[in-house]
């Protein structure tokens, strides 16, 4: 067995030129283009900005990284994707500029495997190229977090597949250029065998927008989330994706990998709250002496680097694990850096955000809209509770309940098991007495 914790230094020249790229080049376009026009390609900051910064990227072999080259991607395998995406979290832009921005990532994997010729044609090879995005319809308003409460069905009509029923909180609709759907088209099953995924362009009839949602924030209405209803939509029958009742097992796949993203980018906004503790420490005075010789601020940039250090070190071990034995191999260790996720950026950007004072609760600061990251990331792919009963459940796996009244560790069974272990022992003891 060996342990190694360095990176090979061709990559690690990689990750020197991304992080100097994403500073001098991406980061500015966080300052004057808002997050929400990452999505709409129709922009001019697309043509003009963002697709010569995306040029660079691939002549570096940098693009969308997380794919395998069957797919256009590089296949560097999830522990040197780690390694990037603590880099790229920093900025709502960088993901997009390197062709690995959510939903799109993962609906595009589902393309890859499941859609028709046409339909690569069509939706997979713009969405690779960054030229539109897309949408993962999941969850609906009556459910929550429970699956076994969906209503939105889809039933086979001849070649046609007709969908009713209304999904909620569909990521970037607004600029969406098809729909991942998940329906219920077997509703006398379990959900995890009754459910089907369907492709559905945008302006397809009989999907309707109800409204369009937004973050805490945002203006009532101004969101990009998508309130959807269909109403006798029809799709053909070919826009089913993958098998019929085959919905669940395709997203365990797409949503894991997801999961490990985020948690990956939630260390670059960890690392950014700290340098901007440490940079405020060191700025500013108060009853005349510097912040960083407080020693409560030392304790608190020291309590903020220690909850990231061990968050980020668990998030590269996931990751190996996921290249390892791939990500429904790595499910125990996936899970729970998705739980640690919204409690490491919690507690880290609200240290950096209290140092801050009044300042830092202003829009002119990005430490904000970094601290909602928090709650966001305990709801998103699932809340935080479920990954934790994953983590339980597949821990538990490893164990056997004790056989008798007394538990392994009880220590007067151990102390008489020793005794009949070293009993000669003993009685040389008391023989030299």
């Amino acid at each position: 067995m060996s342990w190694n914790f360095s990176t090979e230094p061709d990559y690690q020249e990689k990750l020197d030129w991304v992080r100097e790229f994403l500073a001098e080049e991406v980061e500015p376009l966080d300052a004057l283009f808002g997050s929400e026009l990452v999505y709409d390609k129709q922009h001019a900051v697309h043509e003009h900005a963002v697709r010569p910064l995306q040029e660079q990227v691939k002549d570096n072999n940098l693009w969308a990284c997380h794919l395998g080259p069957h797919l256009g991607g590089l296949g560097y395998g999830q522990l040197k994707l780690a390694l990037l995406n603590e880099i790229l979290g920093r900025s709502h832009w960088g993901p997009s500029v390197f062709g690995t921005a959510a939903p799109d990532s993962g609906n595009a994997e589902i393309l890859a495997h499941y859609g028709t010729d046409g339909q690569k044609a069509e939706f997979l090879e713009p969405l690779l190229d960054g030229r539109i995005c897309s949408t993962y319809a999941m969850t609906e308003p009556q459910a929550g977090s429970d699956p076994g409460q969906f209503e939105c069905t889809a039933i086979r009509d001849g070649e046609e597949w007709v969908i009713n029923g209304e999904k909620w909180f569909a990521s970037n609709y607004r600029y969406a250029s098809f729909v991942i759907c998940m329906a219920v088209t077997n509703p006398d099953v379990v959900i995890h065998k009754g459910a089907s995924m369907l492709l559905v362009p945008k302006g397809t009839p009989g999907m309707d927008l109800v409204r369009n949602v937004g973050l805490i924030g945002d203006d009532y209405g101004e969101g990009t989330h998508g309130y959807i209803r269909f109403t006798d939509c029809r799709v053909p029958a070919e826009n089913l994706l993958g098998g019929e009742g085959e919905a669940f097992s395709i997203a365990q796949t797409r949503l894991s990998g997801g999961r490990l993203h985020h948690a990956m980018r939630s260390v670059a906004i960890c690392q950014r709250a700290i340098d901007m503790m440490a940079e405020r420490a060191l700025s500013r005075t108060t009853q005349g002496e510097q912040l960083s010789r407080k020693q409560i601020v030392q304790e608190q940039i020291a309590d903020a680097w220690g909850i990231l250090h061990r968050f980020r070190l668990q998030v590269l071990h996931a990751a190996w694990v996921a290249d390892e034995r791939g990500t429904a191999g790595a499910r125990m260790e996936i899970a729970a850096v998705k739980a640690a996720t919204p409690g490491t950026i919690h507690d880290v950007v609200y240290r950096c955000l209290h140092l801050h004072g009044s300042l830092g609760m202003s829009n002119e600061m990005p430490i904000g809209a970094m601290f909602l990251a928090a709650p966001a990331l305990g709801i998103a792919d699932g809340p935080t509770e479920v990954h934790k009963v994953t983590v339980a459940r597949q821990l538990l796996k490893s164990y056997a309940p004790i056989e008798g009244l007394w538990p392994s560790e009880h220590l007067p069974a151990r102390r008489e098991a020793a005794r009949a272990k070293f009993a000669h022992l003993l009685e040389l003891e008391v023989g030299s007495e």
